[in-house]
């Protein structure tokens, strides 16, 4: 009895082991989003399970539609936000208004949380907007180390930060009016590039199962 009980532990180890090789080894590739601001670079992954976000995104990185935009409401502790195009213009009063036009349906997943390095899309407030659709451009990062959880559930989160934590710190450290918009702009230019997903789990200790970074 014995030894068939441990012939059956060592055949459950035996299929557990290479499935849990295979999933610490991503196949296939993914894009890897850098947000160079003056601060340093954001490095980011956008989520699969948010494929309207992931496209919209992705679409408008590609047009050039973010370079030259600012992050123009930074409050440290909390999160940094950006993507308007009206931060392109002259007037600082119409900075947080700006859109390209369209909002992205609400694609709000349980499993994706607001912790620290969460890449979520800003939206206009449920008075106004009940189905809690995004904007079509403007986003945030969340700053605080403990993450925002009031915020879960709530807004679309739809992809994580896995390499410039310590630059947010920074963009979060600078400078604000009463507004709290940088008294200095702080411009980003975004680019994608195509890498292999083994690469990014390897290189930024990113966890593509549980769609985090490892600690």
């Amino acid at each position: 009895m014995k030894l068939r009980t441990q012939i059956a532990g060592a055949l459950l180890l035996a299929l557990v082991l290479p499935l849990a090789v295979l999933a610490q080894k991503p196949k296939g590739k993914d894009q890897l989003i850098t947000i160079s601001t003056p601060q340093g670079d954001i490095k980011l992954i956008l989520f699969d399970d948010t494929p309207q976000h992931k496209a919209n995104f992705l679409k408008l990185t590609k047009e050039g539609f973010y370079d030259g935009t600012t992050f123009h409401r930074v409050i440290d502790g909390f999160m940094i936000q950006g993507g308007d195009p009206n931060t392109k213009d002259d007037n600082p009063h119409n900075d947080g208004a700006g859109s390209p036009g369209y909002t992205v349906p609400a694609e709000i997943t349980p499993a994706h949380k607001h912790v620290r390095g969460a890449l979520a899309a800003a939206r206009q407030d449920d008075r106004v907007n009940p189905s809690r659709a995004s904007s079509g451009s403007q986003f945030y990062i969340v700053e605080n180390h403990d993450g925002t959880p009031m915020l879960d559930q709530v807004y679309t989160v739809f992809g994580q930060v896995v390499d410039g934590l310590d630059v947010i710190d920074k963009i979060a450290e600078q400078p604000t009016n009463g507004r709290d918009r940088p008294l200095s702009d702080i411009k980003m230019k975004v680019s994608v590039e195509d890498v292999k997903k083994k690469k990014i789990a390897k290189k930024y200790d990113y966890n593509y199962n549980t769609q985090a970074l490892e600690k």
